[in-house]
């Protein structure tokens, strides 16, 4: 009874003092509803009450509708800001790249299953009374969240057989693409040499020693390797580049469908084309790079493979080095084109839009003084001052519609278009490089998971010369590494990996096209919020 005096004091009475008047949004597609029940209230009641559509330029509030597996990823976005009436929703695609970002971190696949197993748990009893009524914060934190949790641990399955590592040690599901004993015969390694070397090495370019790559994942063979770390390392860290650059064009993509939609046609060709231009020629091409050398260099000229670092910093430089050889015949000539086609790009970036929106300004006046007798609600064609747009305030302010006029002030709109160019330019370096915390969060849970491994397990597996002595010192030894894999690796390092992975969708990811600076529907109904 509350609610609904809180409702109608937030109505205005009539002139006549005969009937309330109440102005609210509603859904399109919820209207036949509303009136639908309005006719049954007023029929029940004996007053009529009557719907009429208005007009209005202010910005609708923006209704987006979940269930129970989306609600969680909605959540996740609407916590950076609501998005604006129609704009585009990253949420459906952080279904899909937040637990990959997370699982990247996280890769595991005795951890990856303990988190699937959980959130399966709790998806599985989700509909039962004593759950869905719990009071505990923390509880409900994880309960609402168990899709979200599913998924995580589902996708850090997926990434923990591509790592190979499975409570950080390694599985050989398929058999290993190295052969130590062909390397053994070629070499001639007696019993004596092998007693007196601590240490081997593998030749890949010898006959029969390297069969191929691993049908699946990293090879279990460089587990046993001294240089394992060095491998990962390298693997990871380009990895989380090709994902990062990936990732941002993703973002910078979705921002077309913004300019479409709003019809900002101008916006696609002076802010999205150089944005790709400047991003590709650049960080793109390291990519190409490091694909280029992985799919080219052998096993046969890895000694003198060129480095894709000195490549890199060299072509900033417009320089090239004589001991570092080209990776492909007129690398010379490409790297300084992209690097003057990306620099060009600013100015592109930087007063192509200000000075379009000033020219359709002026333009705009001089049609009002030659018509000064008619209305100039329609005279500016630029969609971005519609009713249905929801473009920037500077947009907007240079011919107004029916309301108060508001001044065009130039200065105001290169001010913000500078800063979004210099933001997009130096986060393009960035949020590139903030991007390798996927390779460091990795790389802290592998080393964090193999020491307590080897502290542990290992150390309680070899307490003990008999089977008896053994399994009795196995029950404190397990019972000691379960809780420590749950309270350090999975809830410690998860909530890590989750708070990093967070970080990239908001900061790197939707700014790229995401503003986020609508509001909610917030319709009036008697449900309890949750259910």
């Amino acid at each position: 009874m509350k609610a609904v005096y809180l409702a109608l004091n937030q109505c205005s009475v009539s002139t006549t003092h005969k009937c309330l008047i109440a102005e609210a949004w509603c859904a399109t597609r919820d209207l036949p509803t509303l009136q639908q029940a309005l006719q049954g209230s007023s029929s029940e009641a004996g007053v009529s009450a009557v719907v009429h559509r208005i007009p209005c330029r202010d910005m609708p509030p923006t209704l987006i509708r979940t269930n129970r597996f989306t609600a969680s990823f909605q959540g996740i976005v609407d916590a950076y800001g609501v998005g604006r009436y129609q704009e585009v929703n990253p949420a459906p695609y952080t279904i899909i790249t937040f637990p990959f970002l997370f699982a990247v971190m996280f890769g595991d696949v005795g951890h990856g299953l303990l988190m699937f197993l959980f959130a399966l748990a709790m998806v599985l009893a989700e509909n039962r009374p004593a759950v869905k009524t719990a009071r505990n914060e923390i509880w409900r934190t994880f309960f609402e969240g168990r899709y979200l949790l599913l998924l995580m641990g589902l996708f850090s399955v997926y990434t923990g057989f591509i790592y190979n590592e499975c409570f950080s040690c390694a599985t050989a599901v398929f058999p290993s693409g190295w052969s130590v004993a062909a390397m053994a015969n070629q070499s001639g390694w007696s019993d004596a040499f092998l007693a007196q070397q601590p240490l081997l090495s593998l030749d890949p370019n010898v006959t029969g020693v390297f069969l191929g790559p691993y049908p699946f994942g990293i090879d279990p063979v460089w587990s046993l390797a001294v240089n394992h770390l060095s491998f990962l390392n390298s693997f990871k860290m380009k990895m989380s580049v090709i994902l990062g650059v990936t990732h941002m064009t993703f973002g910078v993509v979705l921002g077309v469908f913004n300019h479409m939609h709003f019809g900002q046609w101008h916006r696609l060709l002076l802010e999205t084309l150089p944005e790709l231009v400047f991003l590709l020629g650049l960080f793109g091409y390291l990519v190409f790079l490091v694909a280029y050398k992985w799919l080219r260099v052998t096993a046969a000229s890895a000694a003198s493979a060129p480095s894709i670092l000195i490549h890199f910093i060299n072509m900033f430089l417009f320089s090239s080095s004589p001991t570092n050889r080209p990776l492909f015949s007129g690398q010379e000539v490409v790297q300084p084109t992209l690097v003057v086609l990306a620099l060009a790009m600013v100015p592109v970036l930087l007063l192509g839009t200000p000075l379009f929106l000033h020219r359709e300004h002026r333009r705009c006046h001089s049609r009002r003084r030659q018509q000064p007798d008619k209305d100039t609600a329609g005279l500016l064609d630029l969609p971005d001052t519609s009713l249905a747009s929801q473009g920037s305030d500077e947009e907007k302010a240079g011919c107004p519609g029916d309301q108060a006029e508001a001044e065009f002030v130039v200065s105001e709109v290169f001010m913000h278009q500078a800063i979004h160019t210099i933001e997009f330019c130096l986060g393009c370096i960035s949020n590139t490089a903030s991007y390798l915390r996927l390779w460091a969060l990795s790389l802290a849970h592998a080393q964090l998971s193999q020491v307590l491994w080897a502290m542990v397990m290992r150390a309680g597996l070899s307490l003990g010369g008999e089977m008896g002595v053994a399994a009795v010192v196995l029950v404190p030894v397990f019972a000691a590494f379960a809780v420590m894999t749950v309270a350090i690796l999975l809830v410690m390092e998860g909530l890590s990996a989750f708070l990093h992975a967070l970080r990239l969708h908001w900061v790197e990811f939707q700014n790229k096209f995401y503003s986020g600076t609508g509001y909610k529907l917030s319709p009036f109904t008697f449900a309890v919020e949750g259910e």
